[in-house]
C-alpha cells in the first residue's frame, strides 16, 4: 500500500513540473497598450504622420530620419532606465551616441539646404514604408520585459531606417545625406543581425 501511495505522489509531483515547465517554455504576451516600449514606438509614428512633406527627399529625409532617430533613442533610454541586459544596456549607449551625433548631422544639413526638388513619389513610398513599420510592430509579440521588448521593437524600427535610407540612396542628390544613408544601412543591418542573435539564445523570451 505504502508503495502505491508513493509511486502515486511522484507521479503527481512529475507532472506538476512537467506542466511547470511547459509553461515557463511559452512565450509570454503583454498588450500593447500597457507596454512602455511600444508607447514610444507609437509617440514616435504619430509625430512622424504629422510631418509637413517638402517633395525634396534629401529635406524629407532629413526630417524623417531625425524623428525616426529620436524615437530610437527613446527607447534606447527607457533600456538604459528599467533594463536588466547588459548587452542590450551596451546596445542602448550605442544607439543613443551615434544617433545623437547624426541628429545634429541632420539639423545642420536641414538649416542649410533649402528644399527645391519635386519628387512626390519619394514622399509617397517613405510614408508607405513608416505605414508599413508600424503594422508590423502592432504584430510584435511582446511580453513586459524591457530587454526583449527593446530588441523585438528596434529589429523593426532599425528596417524601416534601412528602407527609408535606400530610398534616399535612389531618389536623393545630395552627397551628405547619401553618406549618411548609406552609413545607417551598414550600421543598423549589423545591430539587426546582434538583436536577432540575443533573441535567439534566450528563445525569443
Amino acid at each position: 500500500m505504502n508503495y502505491v501511495i508513493k509511486l502515486l505522489l511522484a507521479l503527481v509531483i512529475a507532472s506538476v513540473f512537467t506542466a511547470c515547465k511547459k509553461d515557463n517554455d511559452k512565450i509570454k504576451i503583454q498588450s500593447h497598450d500597457q507596454n512602455q516600449m511600444m508607447g514610444i514606438m507609437h509617440q514616435m509614428m504619430a509625430k512622424m504622420d504629422t510631418m509637413k512633406m517638402t517633395k525634396d527627399p534629401d529635406n524629407d529625409f532629413a526630417m524623417m530620419m531625425r524623428m525616426h532617430h529620436q524615437g530610437a533613442i527613446d527607447m534606447a533610454n527607457l533600456e538604459l532606465k528599467s533594463g536588466s541586459d547588459a548587452t542590450m544596456k551596451q546596445m542602448a549607449q550605442s544607439i543613443i551616441t551615434s544617433q545623437q551625433a547624426e541628429i545634429t548631422q541632420l539639423t545642420a544639413f536641414l538649416k542649410s539646404h533649402t528644399a527645391h526638388l519635386n519628387d512626390p513619389d519619394f514622399d509617397m513610398m517613405i510614408m508607405d514604408n513608416m505605414s508599413k513599420s508600424g503594422k508590423q510592430a502592432d504584430l510584435q509579440i511582446i511580453n513586459g520585459d524591457i530587454d526583449h521588448d527593446f530588441a523585438i521593437l528596434m529589429i523593426g524600427h532599425h528596417q524601416s531606417a534601412v528602407e527609408n535610407s535606400r530610398l534616399e540612396l535612389l531618389h536623393g542628390q545630395e552627397t551628405s545625406m547619401k553618406i549618411m544613408a548609406t552609413n545607417i544601412i551598414d550600421a543598423q543591418l549589423k545591430e539587426i543581425d546582434q538583436f536577432q542573435n540575443w533573441l535567439l539564445v534566450r528563445g525569443n523570451k
